[in-house]
């Protein structure tokens, strides 16, 4: 049993979608969020392949800070639906975007950002739901901050980059961090894999987000995660099996994912 714990599925085409549900050979996808819209297509993916695809719903940094009346009818979805999703995601702060400002020479407030996730986490701790993370280089020392602040744990941070003392201090923390088919050649990854407690960790796709490499030229497929967690094994000079058995337990675990007979399907 596998799962990719990062995709973006609703932004697949319908001809994509239909291709990767009939070649699927993993047991599941967390299904991220961008923006309430995202969240009501993502939504509707959850209902159509129940037990297949668990979503989440939030708002990606990486585009327009939202207005009040945005804010207010994004919080009042999650709050409706709040049984049917697995997590508060995907929320973090825009790295990114703070780049390419700074090389138009413009600069970006961050500050918007940073208490904008802050309530996220705090709706997440008042559902008792994951909070799942964007949020790279130094923009994950704000979010251990926040997420210290107000003692929640249950944090994913997705497609991890950060500094060693970060890295270190999340793991004391006990958060989780995925990786995705980039540990075929990327070092950064590798090294993460190799630091990182197996138990606190999981894999992705981050999908439709295409990747080099083997898989230069794909159409990004969950079941890629397979390959990456055969190169998990070999990092750690583990047995397949045995990576792949923690991995899944670790995503079943952390998400909660309802079994085959929950009430909602």
């Amino acid at each position: 049993m596998l799962y990719d714990a990062h995709i973006h599925l609703e932004r697949y085409s319908q001809e994509a979608l239909t291709q990767l549900f009939s070649d699927l050979r993993i047991d599941g996808m967390i299904a991220v969020s961008t923006h309430l819209a995202s969240c009501r297509r993502t939504q509707a993916l959850a209902r159509q392949f129940p037990g297949v695809v668990y979503p989440a719903y939030g708002f990606h940094p990486e585009q327009p800070f939202p207005g009040p009346w945005q804010q207010e009818a994004l919080f009042d979805f999650i709050q409706q639906h709040q049984q049917e999703m697995v997590a508060v995601g995907e929320v973090g702060l825009p790295y990114y975007t703070r780049q390419q400002y700074a090389e138009q020479g413009r600069i970006l407030d961050r500050q918007p950002y940073i208490e904008l996730l802050e309530q996220f986490i705090l709706l997440a701790k008042t559902l008792r739901k994951p909070v799942v993370l964007h949020a790279v280089h130094e923009d994950a020392v704000i979010a251990c901050d926040l997420l210290e602040r107000h003692a929640w744990h249950k944090a994913h941070f997705h497609w991890y980059k950060g500094p060693a003392q970060t890295t270190q201090r999340m793991m004391q923390q006990g958060y989780f961090v995925s990786v995705t088919p980039d540990i075929f050649y990327k070092p950064a990854t590798q090294q993460l894999v190799q630091q990182y407690p197996l138990e606190c960790l999981m894999v992705e796709t981050d999908g439709p987000w295409p990747f080099r490499g083997p898989f230069s030229g794909q159409m990004t497929h969950p079941n890629m995660v397979v390959s990456v967690v055969e190169k998990i094994a070999s990092i750690k000079q583990l047995a397949i099996t045995q990576v792949a058995a923690q991995l899944s337990s670790n995503t079943r675990r952390f998400y909660h994912l309802w079994p085959k007979d929950h009430p909602y399907l």
